[in-house]
This record gives structure tokens, sequence and C-alpha cells, in this order.
């Protein structure tokens, strides 16, 4: 009976672990661990995983693992002193960046200032100067038809080479980089690093241009607006050049700013920029090269489009020619 039993148990091992091919044909194995051993096994498994201990040693240490968790870390630093206002805030702006697309920080279609290739370098020169810019898209005659970037000093180098060799000035052009609207700016940011290019064109999904971007435009969202030797006082560097008795503003300035700047007094309900100001005394879409006198000023275009001003440079009269209102 021993004998038997002893038997029967070696062969219930044999069944248990030898391959499936050695099997009669019809015959089952029979399994030696159950169901709730293997889902043991499994529930073990989850347990040990890297990124379970992961979660786990980040409640216990206070590492961040969520975008408001790692806020509220660098606000708990800045209580401490670690960091500074300015700091804290650039930190958090670049935690930010990464959500931000080109068309919410990009130069709009109307406020672009363009160099046409038809014209002459006389003719572009005024617009170059006066825009205080160092990249210009240039076109074919229409905002859609950007042909190339042009740089001043790319023009400035030509024009010492024995005056351009008597080139046209569009043989300096650099090829024009085109990105789509909804590209989000870290990732701009990357490409403008690795292509050394500092412009680019915006066009919606239709390849119609809505704007430009450059890359001080992504890193003024990470360090805030940087102003430089041209963008002075008053609405976000609207004042692109002051001189004694003259400056030149953008047409968007708006009149409020304007008469901050320089003590007079214009109606600011009537009119909400200086652009529409002078649009609505001339009484029409204002041409580059138009000039009118207000009561305190002149006012001269320098730089307008199909539909409104863009550039205007401003005279300040002397108190004694000032006109008896």
């Amino acid at each position: 009976m021993a004998m038997t039993i002893r038997t029967t148990r070696r062969q219930l091992r044999w069944n248990n672990w030898r391959p499936k091919c050695l099997l009669p044909s019809g015959s089952k194995i029979h399994t030696r661990r159950p169901d709730t051993h293997m889902q043991n096994q499994k529930e073990r498994s989850a347990f040990l995983r890297p990124d379970w201990w992961q979660g786990l040693r980040y409640l216990l240490r206070g590492i961040p693992h969520t975008r408001e968790h790692l806020f509220f870390t660098l606000d708990v630093a800045r209580r401490a002193d670690l960091v500074d206002d300015d700091t804290l805030q650039m930190m958090r702006r670049v935690i930010e960046v990464s959500d931000l697309q080109v068309e919410q920080v990009m130069v709009s279609r109307s406020q672009m200032v363009t160099v046409d290739v038809n014209q002459t370098l006389e003719e572009v020169l005024p617009a170059i100067t006066e825009s205080a810019h160092s990249r210009f898209p240039a076109t074919d005659g229409d905002k859609d038809g950007v042909v190339g970037i042009l740089l001043a000093k790319d023009l400035l180098h030509r024009q010492q080479q024995s005056e351009g060799n008597g080139l046209p000035w569009a043989t300096v052009l650099r090829p024009a980089v085109f990105i789509p609207e909804s590209k989000r700016l870290n990732v701009l940011l990357q490409e403008f690093r690795d292509s050394r290019n500092h412009m680019a064109i915006v066009v919606n999904e239709y390849g119609s241009v809505v704007g430009l971007i450059t890359i001080e435009d992504v890193l003024e969202q990470i360090v805030g607006n940087i102003e430089d030797e041209h963008d002075l006082d008053g609405a976000a560097g609207m004042v692109l050049r002051r001189g004694s008795g003259f400056c030149v503003i953008k047409a968007m300035l708006p009149v409020e700013s304007f008469n901050q700047l320089y003590g007079v007094d214009l109606d600011s309900l009537e009119y909400d920029t200086m652009g529409g100001l002078v649009t609505g005394a001339l009484g029409h879409v204002p041409r580059r090269g138009e000039t009118i006198t207000f009561d305190q000023f002149t006012a001269e275009v320098l730089s307008a489009d199909s539909r409104r001003p863009r550039l205007l440079r401003i005279t300040l009269m002397p108190a004694d020619d000032t006109p008896a209102q």
C-alpha cells in the first residue's frame, strides 16, 4: 500500500512538470499552484514596481511630482529667502513657457515692418533707419509674399564693399523660415538655437502670413521685457528714438501715454492711438512722407501700409512758435 501511494505521488510530480508534448493525447496538466497564488504574485510585482517606490519616495521626502507641487515648493523657497522675487518669477516662466504657442506672443501682421524688394535702396533706407530693427522681412509687394529676411548688418557690409559692386540690395537676403502659429515656444527656442536663426515668419493653416516672431519675443516670456537702447519710456517700447525736440514713435502709441511723455493735452477719448489721431486729422489713410501740423507738434509719416500708419516722427514746437489756441 505504501509503495502504491509513493508511486502515485511520483507520477503526479512528473505530470506537473514534464513537457506537454510528452503527455498522451487528451491528457491535462495538473496545476501545482492555485490561482490565488498567481494573483498574490501579481500584486507583489505591482508593489515592487519602481514607479510605486518612486511615488512613495516623493511623498516621504517632499519631492514635487506635479506642477502645482513644484510651484508650491518654489513659493516655500521664496518665503525662506532662498531665492528673490525676480528669480522666482523667472523659474515659473521657464516652466510655463512650454504651454505658450507662437500665436500668443508673435508680432501681428499689421505691425510688421517690412521692405519691398521692388524698391530701391534709397526708398527702403528710411524705414530701416527709423524703425531701429535689425531684421526685416522682405516681400514682393505683399506681406503674403515673403521672399527672404534682410539683416541690417548685411546691408551695411554690402555698402562698405565698393558701394555693393552695382548689385541690387536684394542679393543679400537670407532665407526666410516659416512656422505654424500653433508651434510651442519651447520647441521654437530650441530650433532658434540649433539653426542660429533669430526670426521666423508665422503662417496660418492656409499658408497666409499672420505675423512674425523673434528669439527676443521668446526670451521675454522667460526673463521679462527686454529693452534695448532704442526702447525708451512709456507703453512698452512704443517710443523708438528720442532726440532734442523730436522723437520717433510707433503709430500704436496710446494718446494718453503721449500726453504723459510730452506734457501735451490731446483728446484721448476721441482717438486711442497717435496713428488714429493722424489718420483722423488727414481724413484718409496716411502715406509715407505726409506731414501734418498740430498745435504743439508736427507729425511726419515715416512708414505706412495700405490700411494704417506704422511709424511717426514727432517734432515738438518751441513754446514761442506754438500756434495760439
